[in-house]
């Protein structure tokens, strides 16, 4: 216990250095030669952490030069860079010393409620909390995180508890009852003329030719699922599913058209999963981008498209940086000081359909291969279920 305290009061004084570092990398902006969009973007690439704790440094690196008695107490090991954060909102010159002292003697969650008490309701006040509303999905955990103005959480947090009562459940947890009333709300609400909600899975062959394979697929945005998650969903909701050839990958457009096809558009946010530029974890926003220009002898193949967020479409077209290479295995990208930065397709691309991996899977489910290759090199990049197509996440190109 001794060497853990010890521990983590070594770390709290390098959270100080660290802090002021940021503040100063900030105050320089030494992170835009990076081709970053903000300081948090640059650490989670650089340091590989999480997005919460990027934010979590840049807010302290904010105040950490004007709030000296905070800025002792983290170096010293006193307060932890949780609790330096959690007053930001309350600390000011002139009273950081008592928050600074209120910090030492309480614990994590004493003190949040303590600031909150502080934090008087106003005009001004309701307009910041309105503007920080904010919903974030985590598709690796698969999570829901929403900050809420204070009407709006009582009004979601009483329909849920509403519904989940009157759902029942028997041998269910309260919290499983809210997650399933959520979830009945989005089913009420519905994507569609039959209230079933659009999905798309990406399966192998053999998954739906043979009633008994037990392969696994892959729900755009969710991860994998079993075979029989993936039969279920073509008999309840309206589902696109993309058939994938013996490499895993799906259809070619060449120079048939300009502008990708629903289809594309989908597999390049599959292999992509987000901006490609080195360290952009972006996904909302971004637009395929023909890496070599249509007009000139680009192809509208998988190889010639990658998904660029705004920002870094814009710094590409702008010839700041330079972008070369091919989508399907690496990317270069080389900006103003000549360094040479690459990115690869995400390793979760095709793994539900890659040949090396289905012989073990078949394996490892009792099972022999059902269809042979010439059947799988038969199938059609794209079938259609029950609704047929859809558009796809990625925006236009817009001059890619």
């Amino acid at each position: 216990m001794d060497v853990v305290a010890q521990a983590f009061g070594v770390r709290c004084a390098q959270d100080a250095v660290l802090a002021r570092a940021c503040g100063e990398l900030d105050r320089r902006q030494d992170w835009r030669a990076s081709g970053a969009v903000s300081l948090g973007s640059w650490l989670m690439s650089q340091l590989g952490v999480s997005s919460g704790t990027a934010r979590a440094y840049c807010a302290v690196s904010e105040r950490v030069e004007d709030l000296p008695h905070l800025s002792a107490g983290l170096s010293e090991g006193r307060l932890s860079l949780d609790k330096v954060r959690a007053v930001l909102g309350v600390a000011e010159p002139e009273n950081e010393a008592h928050w600074a002292a209120t910090a030492a003697e309480l614990s994590f969650v004493e003190l949040c409620q303590v600031v909150r008490s502080e934090q008087r309701p106003s005009r001004a006040a309701d307009r910041l909390e309105h503007d920080r509303r904010s919903l974030r999905f985590n598709d690796s955990l698969r999570t829901v995180v929403a900050q809420l103005p204070a009407l709006s959480y009582a009004q979601l947090k009483r329909v849920l508890e509403a519904r989940a009562k009157k759902m029942g459940a028997p041998g269910s947890s309260l919290d499983q009852r809210l997650a399933d009333a959520l979830v009945s709300l989005c089913r009420s609400e519905g994507t569609s003329s039959s209230g079933g909600s659009l999905v798309v899975a990406h399966v192998p062959y053999e998954l739906m030719a043979d009633p008994s394979s037990e392969l696994v697929g892959e729900l755009e945005g969710a991860g994998l699922i079993s075979a029989d998650v993936v039969r279920r969903l073509v008999c309840e909701a309206e589902v696109i599913v993309a058939l994938d050839d013996e490499l895993g990958h799906t259809m070619y457009e060449g120079r048939a058209q300009r502008f990708p096809s629903d289809t594309q558009r989908r597999e390049v946010m599959r292999r992509d999963r987000h901006c490609v530029f080195p360290g952009c974890h972006n996904v909302l926003f971004t637009n395929c981008h023909h890496i070599e220009g249509w007009k000139p002898s680009g192809l509208t193949d998988l190889g010639n498209l990658a998904l660029l967020c705004e920002h870094h479409h814009h710094l590409i077209h702008s010839l700041a940086w330079s972008m070369s290479g091919d989508a399907n295995v690496e990317l270069a990208f080389v900006g103003p000081t000549g360094r040479v930065m690459k990115s690869r397709p995400s390793r979760l691309w095709a793994r539900v359909s890659d040949p090396a991996l289905l012989g073990t899977r078949r394996g490892g489910a009792g099972r022999g291969a059902r269809v042979g290759r010439g059947a799988e090199r038969a199938a059609k990049p794209e079938a259609k279920g029950a609704a047929g197509g859809a558009p796809g996440p990625g925006g236009g190109d817009r001059g890619g």
